[in-house]
């Protein structure tokens, strides 16, 4: 199995060394070709606004629309189907893979960041919150994995996983082994 790591901005690094704490081999991505025999993609965390026009600047977005994505803090927001006013202002291209609307600053700026324990599918995560966004509504198939205050902050669809928390930044590799899982089962 081998997974890119979308490499234009953010806290790929973090996600690199997780997946070789599973033994997984990963490459960074940064045009369309390092795509090719991929079997994920995870979008990291970072400035959704900036990631968005690298996206679109070194001609991945068309490419982004099969592969099986994770996506931490802007990553979420990248998969989201509908995006907040903030969003709309900057005019941010959004990938529109999950059935969710995203509020981006759901839970403040910077300087109220903050680490909790909450339920993902049932189990205890330590979530690390950095400017994090949540998902305001689901719709379809779009499933919610987890709630903080009666915020979404994780979820699924199809191929898709999405978190608002930033799991790389934690020595628990539960959530990345989530998504290879979720990879290996449509194979």
């Amino acid at each position: 199995m081998k997974i890119g790591v979308l490499a234009l901005q953010g806290d790929f690094a973090e996600h690199q060394a997780t997946m070789r704490k599973l033994n997984i081999e990963t490459i960074q991505v940064r045009l369309p070709g390092d795509l090719d025999g991929l079997d994920g993609l995870i979008i990291p965390g970072g400035e959704s606004t900036t990631i968005s026009k690298l996206i679109e600047k070194n001609g991945l977005y068309d490419t982004l629309q099969k592969k099986p994505i994770f996506g931490t803090c802007d990553g979420l927001d990248l998969l989201a189907k509908k995006g907040d006013g903030q969003m709309e202002q900057t005019g941010q291209r959004l990938l529109g893979r999950m059935d969710f609307t995203v509020n981006r600053n759901a839970f403040g700026r910077q300087r109220e960041s903050f680490q909790k324990q909450i339920d993902f599918d049932g189990n205890p995560f330590s979530g690390v919150f950095i400017r994090a966004p949540a998902i305001e509504k689901v719709w379809n198939d779009c499933s919610v994995l987890s709630q903080l205050d009666g915020r979404i902050v994780a979820a699924e669809q199809g191929n898709c996983l999405a978190t608002a928390f930033h799991p790389e930044l934690t020595d628990d590799t539960r959530i990345h082994e989530y998504f290879i899982q979720k990879i290996r089962s449509r194979h």
